[in-house]
């Protein structure tokens, strides 16, 4: 996460000067490279560079609050979590029905499956193979919260340019309990929490029985009850839970040993009651008509709230008008997530097209640019200039003729021969030890030559003509001539004087003798094993290396 303030910003690039920056994909971007924004009049923040026109880029990312990376914080702090306890686990971003990516995070584990709801755009469902794990922001009816005991929730908390992980446990009449993720452990019920251990206990222990064995527990006299009961009716309606208050309203009917007063306060409490219900039952169909009329006007802003709440209050005892609505607004919120993902796309293809006829652009001007001065300019600025020329001509794609092409593919055999010989002149910069014993080599050929025999013959390294001494040729900086010939040029020498008889003796006495040296492989010095002119290789069978030969056809063959 960049630091808002410029102060942290300047230690933040100190501390990140060679790192790079892109628009993630994960994150919903396009994947372009970004850059960093110091500010001193309002937030730093990351921005796209300007498009080769010089205008702002148009990303498709939509959400860029510190939140829209939570999916990404809940993988790295599950992960972590999970690795320390000996555990491997399997992430995926699900995108159920085209929602934006981030909303949904499946965590596979060896014998159980979360999923973890960062919004409200995917409705979780109870009964399914995983066990949901709500945002703060996903809402949950009492009903499911009385049938399943507890549910778990995570909330991301920001801690410097970090986020950290919060469990929370939510139960019927309970305020949620949060615990950090060390805390929590998985069982074979699922995700656990200190929390979850004390509810199970109570729900599973007998409270200790106050009498004696033997002794016959009678039951509670209708006047406790009854105040259950009402204690019961009252909670149920403070946190709205129709189900609820319709059974404890079913248990005060049938309580018949209520009498007097204590029946009066019943028959009210379960009048009042009713009236309750039918406002929920009014309030239940104003939220149904409400979703029908946003359904029929396709605002998809009014629908998604809407099956969110009708998910949360009004997912019990439907009727087939109200599950038809609610199946016609949840195909409502996939149509429009499938729009939004083709406009998406669309939008990335023409920017993609875009960035493709850039680049063949691009490739025109360093070809026109390498066929004006590629030849005569330094090996090395040569090679980049074709590097850069091999990505333009990668990303134009299909922008890119044939013509082009075959330009491309010869620049780059260009290229590759000039850092074969770049290659071969560092070889030549050799370690003083083995130039030291190229040295000793070429001291023991002048030995074999006489001091006036060694010009006689042009050098096949240097080029140096007849009579001419050699000069350095080691891309050391300079032509310096040097005090004894190279050893290729003594080598040829010996190896031409060694070869005249036997040419004299084999060639009719009608043709003259050729003066012609006999060139060979092994007249130079191998750049690959060091093995000195007229010595073999030490490959296996003495063939000589393949860079020995091409530097013997640079060397007696060029033009």
């Amino acid at each position: 996460m960049l630091p808002l303030e410029a102060i942290e910003l300047d230690a933040f690039r100190q501390r990140h000067e060679h790192d790079t920056y892109w628009c993630g994909l994960l994150l919903g971007g396009c994947g372009l490279q970004l850059t960093t924004k110091l500010y001193t009049d309002r937030v730093c923040h990351f921005a796209h560079y300007p498009g080769p026109d010089g205008h702002p880029h148009l990303c498709g990312r939509s959400a860029r609050s510190v939140a829209s990376a939570d999916h990404l914080y809940v993988k790295s702090a599950a992960a972590a979590w999970l690795h320390a306890r000996g555990t491997q686990a399997g992430f995926e971003f699900t995108q159920p029905d085209g929602v934006p990516i981030g909303s949904v995070v499946d965590i596979q584990l060896p014998h159980k499956r979360l999923r973890v709801h960062l919004d409200q755009e995917v409705a979780p469902v109870w009964d399914a193979e995983h066990e949901p794990v709500l945002g703060v922001s996903v809402p949950v009816d009492q009903d499911t919260l009385i049938q399943r005991w507890y549910v778990h929730r995570i909330r991301l908390d920001s801690e410097g340019t970090a986020r950290r992980v919060r469990i929370g446990t939510e139960a019927f009449a309970r305020p949620t309990e949060w615990f950090a993720l060390d805390d929590c452990e998985i069982t074979e019920r699922g995700l656990s929490t200190p929390a979850v251990e004390r509810i199970v206990r109570s729900r599973s222990t007998r409270p200790a029985s106050p009498w004696g064995a033997g002794r016959t527990v009678k039951a509670p006299p209708a006047h406790a009850r009854a105040q259950t009961l009402l204690r019961q009716l009252a909670e149920a309606r403070r946190v709205g839970s129709v189900v609820v208050v319709t059974r404890v309203c079913r248990d005060m009917a049938a309580l018949t040993e209520a009498e007097g007063e204590l029946q009066a306060q019943l028959s009210a409490a379960i009048a009042d009651a009713d009236r309750w219900l039918e406002e929920q039952a009014q309030t239940r169909q104003e939220l149904f008509h409400d979703l029908a009329q946003a359904i029929a006007l396709q605002e998809v802003g009014q629908v998604r709230p809407l099956l969110v709440r009708a998910n949360a209050i009004a997912s019990h005892d439907r009727t087939e008008a109200e599950t038809a609505i609610a199946d016609d607004a949840a195909e409502c919120l996939n149509a429009h997530a499938r729009q939004r993902q083709a406009e998406v796309a669309a939008m990335r293809a023409a920017q993609a097209e875009e960035r493709a006829r850039d680049e063949a652009d691009r490739v025109k001007k360093l070809l026109d640019t390498l066929e004006s001065r590629g030849i005569g300019q330094p090996r090395r600025a040569m090679r980049e200039m074709v590097k850069d020329l091999i990505c333009a001509a990668a990303g134009a794609g299909a922008y890119v003729d044939a013509q082009q092409r075959k330009q491309v593919e010869l620049w780059r055999r260009r290229a590759d021969g000039a850092g074969a010989l770049a290659q071969i002149a560092r070889q030549k910069k050799a370690s003083p030890p083995a130039r030291a014993a190229r040295l000793k080599r070429t001291s023991l050929l002048h030995e074999q030559v006489g001091r006036r025999s060694w010009f006689k013959e042009p050098c096949p390294r240097c080029h140096a003509a007849k009579g001419r001494h050699c000069f350095n040729d080691d891309d050391s900086g300079g032509r310096d001539r040097r005090p004894l010939p190279h050893e290729e040029r003594l080598q040829l020498i010996i190896s031409t004087r060694n070869a005249r008889p036997e040419q004299t003796t084999q060639r009719p006495p009608s043709q003259p003798q050729s003066t012609s040296p006999v060139w060979r492989v092994k007249d130079v010095t191998c750049p690959e094993c060091d093995a000195a002119p007229g010595s073999n290789c030490t490959t296996p069978d003495g063939r000589p290396h393949q860079r020995r030969e091409t530097h013997f056809r640079r060397r007696f063959h060029s033009p």
